[in-house]
C-alpha cells in the first residue's frame, strides 16, 4: 500500500521529452497531444449545458505532457459527475477517451508496476460506475472503454520497448564508437612505431661504429676503455637486432607475406618535393619558414612531413579548390607548425578514407611531448598547429659530434 501511495501520490514534474530525429519533428508529439485537446474541447462539448467544465476536462491532456499523474487524479474525480449527472451525457464517451489519452501519457514516462496501478483503478472506477451506481449505458459502451484501455496499454508498451531498442542501441554505437576509438589510437601508434625505426635503427647503428672506432683513435688505450666500449657496441648491436625483430612483428600485421617495403623515411629536406606533388594534385600551396633552420632529431623530422602531408592531404579532399598555407617556425627549443587552408570552392566528394588523419597528427605530437590542435576558422577554412620539443644542441656538443 505504501508503494501504491508512493507511486500514485506524487506533484514530481514527469515532462515528455521531445522526440528524437530532424530537428523539425522533434515536437511533433506534443503538438499532436495539444491538437487532440484543442479538438476535443471545441466538438465534443458542443451539446452539453456546462460546456466549459467539460472543455476544462478536454484540456487537461496538455498539463499531462508536464505533469500526468496529478492531471489523472483530476480526471478521475471528474468522470463520475460527467457520466452519472444526465447534462453531461452527449460528452461522457469523450471523457473516457481523454482518460484513455492520460493513462498513455502516463504510461510513457513511469515504470509498468505504475502503469498497470493506474489502468486498474480506471477500470475499477468504470465498473463501479456501472455496476453500482444507476448505469452510465449499455454494457457495450463498458466493453468499448476496457477495449480502449488495453490499447492504450498495448501502444504503450509498444512504444517504452522501441524506446528501450533504441537507448540499447544509442549505447552500443558509443560502446562501439569508443572502441574503435581506442583501435585507431593503437594502428596509429604502431604505424609510427614502424615509420621511426629507421630513426632510431640509425641512431644505434652510429653508436656502434663510434664504440668500435673510438679505440683506435687514442694511442694505447687503457683495456679497461677497449672492453667498455666494445660492450657498448655489442649492446648497440643486440639492441638493433631486438629492434628488427620488434619491426618485423609490427609490418606482419599489414603485410601478412613479410614483403614489406623498406624505404628511408622522409624528412623537412623533403618539404619542397611534398609542396611541389600537391600543387600537381590541385591545390595552391604556399611555404613559409621563419627562424634559423637546423637540422632536428629524426623523430621530430619525420613527425613534422607526417604532420604537413596529412593537414595538405584533408585539404585536398575537404577543401577542393582551397589555398593553403603552411608555416615552419624553427626557435631554440621547438619547431612550430602551422598548416592553415581558405573554405573549398568546390563540393568534396565522398572520402574513403577512415577519417582518423587529425587523430595519427594528435599522436605524433603527443608521442614527441608536444602540443597540437584542429578546428575551423571563422571564415570556413580549417588551422592545424603542432608544437614540436626540439632543443638546440650546446655549440660544443655540435661541433664534436661533426668531428666524429
Amino acid at each position: 500500500m505504501n508503494t501504491v501511495r508512493k507511486d500514485l501520490f506524487t506533484l514530481a514534474p514527469q515532462p515528455m521529452p521531445p522526440m528524437g530525429g530532424p530537428r523539425s519533428l522533434r515536437w511533433l508529439p506534443h503538438l499532436a497531444v495539444a491538437a487532440m485537446a484543442v479538438f476535443t474541447a471545441v466538438s465534443a462539448t458542443e451539446d452539453i449545458s456546462m460546456r466549459p467544465v467539460g472543455m476544462i476536462h478536454a484540456a487537461l491532456l496538455v498539463p499531462a505532457l508536464h505533469r500526468p499523474l496529478p492531471v489523472w487524479w483530476l480526471s478521475l474525480v471528474m468522470l463520475p459527475v460527467f457520466s452519472l449527472y444526465p447534462p453531461f451525457g452527449p460528452y461522457t464517451g469523450w471523457a473516457w477517451a481523454v482518460h484513455a489519452g492520460l493513462l498513455f501519457l502516463i504510461a510513457l514516462r513511469n515504470r509498468p508496476q505504475v502503469m498497470a496501478e493506474t489502468v486498474l483503478l480506471s477500470a475499477a472506477l468504470l465498473l463501479g460506475l456501472q455496476v453500482l451506481g444507476d448505469g452510465i449505458g449499455p454494457w457495450r459502451f463498458t466493453v468499448i472503454v476496457l477495449v480502449m484501455f488495453a490499447l492504450v496499454v498495448a501502444a504503450a508498451i509498444g512504444v517504452c520497448g522501441t524506446r528501450e531498442v533504441r537507448a540499447r542501441l544509442a549505447e552500443q554505437e558509443v560502446a562501439f564508437a569508443q572502441e574503435r576509438a581506442h583501435r585507431t589510437v593503437l594502428e596509429e601508434r604502431a604505424r609510427i612505431a614502424r615509420e621511426l625505426h629507421d630513426v632510431v635503427a640509425h641512431h644505434m647503428s652510429v653508436i656502434s661504429i663510434q664504440a668500435e672506432a673510438a679505440p683506435y683513435r687514442v694511442a694505447d688505450p687503457p683495456g679497461e676503455l677497449v672492453t667498455a666500449l666494445a660492450d657498448i657496441r655489442l649492446g648497440a648491436l643486440e639492441g638493433l637486432t631486438e629492434l628488427r625483430r620488434l619491426l618485423g612483428v609490427l609490418r606482419s600485421e599489414d603485410h601478412p607475406e613479410g614483403n614489406a617495403p623498406e624505404a628511408p623515411q622522409p624528412t623537412l629536406e623533403r618539404i619542397d618535393d611534398l609542396l611541389n606533388g600537391v600543387r600537381a594534385a590541385g591545390l595552391d600551396v604556399r611555404a613559409v619558414t621563419s627562424g634559423t633552420r637546423r637540422p632536428l632529431p629524426g623523430g621530430v623530422e619525420l613527425s613534422a612531413y607526417r604532420i604537413v602531408q596529412e593537414a595538405l592531404s584533408n585539404t585536398l579532399r575537404h577543401a577542393p579548390g582551397a589555398t593553403a598555407r603552411v608555416e615552419l617556425t624553427y626557435t631554440q627549443a621547438a619547431l612550430h607548425l602551422r598548416i592553415l587552408n581558405g573554405p573549398g570552392r568546390q563540393a568534396a566528394r565522398p572520402s574513403p578514407g577512415a577519417g582518423h588523419g587529425v587523430l595519427g597528427m594528435r599522436e605524433r605530437a603527443a608521442m614527441l611531448g608536444g602540443e597540437f590542435s584542429a578546428g575551423t576558422t571563422p571564415d570556413g577554412g580549417y588551422e592545424v598547429t603542432a608544437l614540436l620539443p626540439a632543443p638546440a644542441a650546446p655549440a660544443a656538443m655540435t661541433d664534436r659530434e661533426q668531428t666524429a
